[in-house]
């Protein structure tokens, strides 16, 4: 299973980004590692993993501390050893996405395809609620790559995503 990690990071109101290597990430502290290697002073530390096309995978640490960790969908735990790494441990989320809020992608509520794991509220204080998170990832046709764009423009880091991606 191939992927693209790329790891944000917010320090005061500058953003940055490069893409990083998780090949020997073992489990999800050793993607935080990486991640905080990479960016030793954030205030907000993301890192963003596309497995596949398919699946989408967040991590957040603020200030290097508060490890939060959201996937897609728990198929990925299943399919690949990055996956499981990444999502092993995490319980999945509801089935319906709510989204009421007029901010969300969708304007009733959505039935999941994938079962998402873990927080999906952890990009709220971004721009980025739980619910529109869920709405995005359930999206027909949007692939994580656009997800992670969606994302990055919601927030305010869209154009050092951008170039990360190599676009």
């Amino acid at each position: 299973m191939s992927y693209f990690a790329v790891a944000v990071a917010q320090t005061g109101d500058d953003w940055e980004a490069t893409e990083v290597d998780l090949d020997d990430v073992s489990d999800v502290e050793d993607a935080a590692d990486v991640l905080r290697e990479t960016y030793q002073d954030a205030d907000v530390g993301l890192l963003f993993v596309d497995a596949d096309d398919e699946y989408l995978t967040v991590i957040r640490l603020d200030e290097g501390d508060g490890l939060r960790v959201f996937g897609s969908d728990s198929e990925y735990a299943n399919g690949s050893r990055l996956g499981a790494a990444l999502l092993g441990e995490l319980e999945p989320e509801d089935d319906d996405i709510d989204t009421e809020d007029e901010d969300d992608i969708n304007s009733k509520p959505t039935e999941l395809d994938a079962e998402p794991v873990g927080e999906s509220d952890l990009l709220s204080d971004l721009g980025v609620t739980g619910s529109t998170l869920l709405a995005l990832c359930a999206k027909e046709g949007l692939m994580p790559s656009d997800v992670m764009a969606e994302i990055s423009e919601m927030a305010g880091f869209a154009e050092v995503l951008e170039t990360a991606q190599g676009a």
